[in-house]
């Protein structure tokens, strides 16, 4: 099989139409090479390169760019050294990497979020109406600031809001859509809408949900917000790929 034939494999299961311009590309390699090993991550670190070619894995699927920018333009980085010995390192064990990003997020359930769920263990507390939102046990703040971080595998937590408070109606926006996608309103409106506890985010901008949170709680509501990273709330959708796969 060559990379051409398993990336078509992949984006045919996705429920997506055909997306015109995406990210979604051959970051480095050729369609036409014989596929000896797959492996998936969050982003293809120097690191994880390293390990791919120990392995003999030669086609990475990564989530995130490879080259330090959005759409991995590398106009800007001809003469810079971190990126010609990266280049060399891809280039001379030839190495494919393909970005599976938009077609990931576009998947109706979302694919990054379905990994997340299944990590831990809310499938069933899903709700029906209000995507990426849950009903769980009932919980504090801080408890559950700890389920995730043990769940996870993440060291330190960021809490707005308050750490007592009860918890049942929780959001989650991974990754960079707590930033709201184009909309910075929509992680306010989501939190207002579906009358959640608490929302666990990726990332933040702090005059916009932290904000919103800081005032509610300084107003006696019982709102917080748990902030994660990036990498953590989407890196376990990478790690569920190859079950979907």
């Amino acid at each position: 099989m060559i990379v051409r034939d398993v990336v078509d494999a992949i984006t045919s299961r996705c429920r997506t139409p055909h997306l015109a311009q995406t990210c979604d590309l051959l970051i480095a390699g050729d369609w036409q090479s014989e596929v000896t090993g797959i492996a998936t991550t969050f982003m293809a670190t120097v690191g994880v390169i390293k390990e791919a070619i120990s392995k003999g894995a030669n086609l990475i699927i990564t989530h995130e760019p490879t080259y330090f920018t959005g759409w991995d333009r590398t106009d800007w980085l001809k003469d810079d050294p971190v990126y010609l010995e990266k280049l060399r390192l891809i280039q001379d064990n030839r190495v494919n990497i393909w970005r599976f990003h938009d077609h990931m997020h576009m998947t109706d359930p979302d694919l990054i979020c379905v990994g997340l769920m299944s990590e831990l263990g809310w499938e069933e507390y899903r709700d029906p109406i209000e995507k990426n939102c849950f009903l769980i046990p009932k919980t504090t703040v801080r408890d559950l600031s700890e389920f995730l971080k043990d769940r996870l595998q993440v060291r330190i937590s960021r809490i707005v809001g308050t750490v007592d408070g009860s918890v049942e109606r929780v959001g989650v926006l991974v990754g960079g859509s707590s930033l709201g996608l184009g909309r910075e309103e929509m992680p306010m409106e989501l939190m207002r809408k579906a009358n959640l506890d608490v929302i666990v985010c990726g990332e933040i901008l702090e005059w916009t949900l932290p904000a919103y949170v800081r005032d509610a709680f300084q107003l006696g509501m019982n709102k917080s917000l748990i902030i994660l990273g990036h990498n953590r709330t989407e890196e376990v959708g990478m790690k569920y790929l190859p079950d979907w796969l």
